[in-house]
């Protein structure tokens, strides 16, 4: 089974010219220890910065709810095998990485690893697709979970909402991914940046306005045929995230 896994994971990749995969680390933080979190993550920061490692390349974001999201983008599953702390271990010497990773470790109970695939095609941002648009920190994540069964009529219903959008010239840009190896159940997810609270709920007003009884009914039968819906706050953390290519 783990090979036919393994196997299936390759060919996805293989195929899948018009998306991008993406390995997230995610850390479900005790509420009480958020702060000494943080102080060690930009720590890890600090040291990978100082050190100019190679290997790493990764933006953070942080859900209301106190979870930590580290996402890396890889072009194949074994990119998750890679020993992508070896250099910055030797270059810290001694136990001083590995201590900075116990400290770490003493403020969550779980952690998990999971693959999303952003897609290109399905997200609607008529300025070029990214990730991190200059000033919008503010994040709001939309899981649209479904059944296997549902799977082909929920793209279908997707692709209609992104033509809308883009006929009526929407002012709300979002990016699309879709759920991969590791997660639990399929799901897209949307994720949709903006200043902060208030100017994502003045850009969600005028879209409601623009896109009318049309787009209206278009979300609700969406959102009728999903098996699950949810909805989190979250923020995009620059001074956490590292790419060698911004040293």
């Amino acid at each position: 089974m783990a090979l036919l896994v393994m196997t299936l994971s390759c060919a996805i990749f293989a195929q899948e010219k018009t998306t991008q995969a993406y390995w997230v680390h995610e850390d479900v933080v005790k509420p009480s220890m958020v702060g000494e979190y943080e102080t060690v993550c930009k720590e890890l920061t600090d040291n990978m910065k100082k050190h100019s490692i190679q290997e790493m390349n990764v933006i953070v974001t942080n859900t209301a709810d106190s979870r930590y999201l580290w996402v890396s983008p890889i072009e194949s599953m074994s990119d998750i095998e890679k020993p992508i702390f070896e250099t910055l271990a030797e270059k810290m010497g001694g136990t001083a990485m590995a201590d900075l990773f116990e400290r770490m470790d003493k403020c969550y109970d779980i952690e998990q690893n999971y693959v999303i695939h952003l897609d290109k095609e399905l997200s609607y941002m008529p300025g070029g697709i990214t990730q991190t648009p200059e000033g919008q920190d503010y994040r709001k994540f939309h899981y649209l979970h479904y059944t296997p069964g549902d799977r082909k009529m929920i793209l279908e219903k997707m692709q209609s909402i992104k033509k809308m959008f883009e006929a009526k010239g929407s002012q709300v840009h979002y990016r699309v991914y879709k759920s991969g190896f590791g997660t639990r159940g399929e799901f897209f997810m949307v994720a949709v940046a903006a200043k902060d609270e208030v100017d994502y709920a003045t850009k969600s007003k005028a879209n409601e306005a623009l896109l009318g009884e049309e787009g209206n009914r278009m979300m609700q039968d969406l959102f009728g045929n999903l098996l699950k819906y949810e909805e989190f706050i979250g923020r995009m953390r620059p001074d956490m995230a590292y790419s060698p290519s911004s040293m």
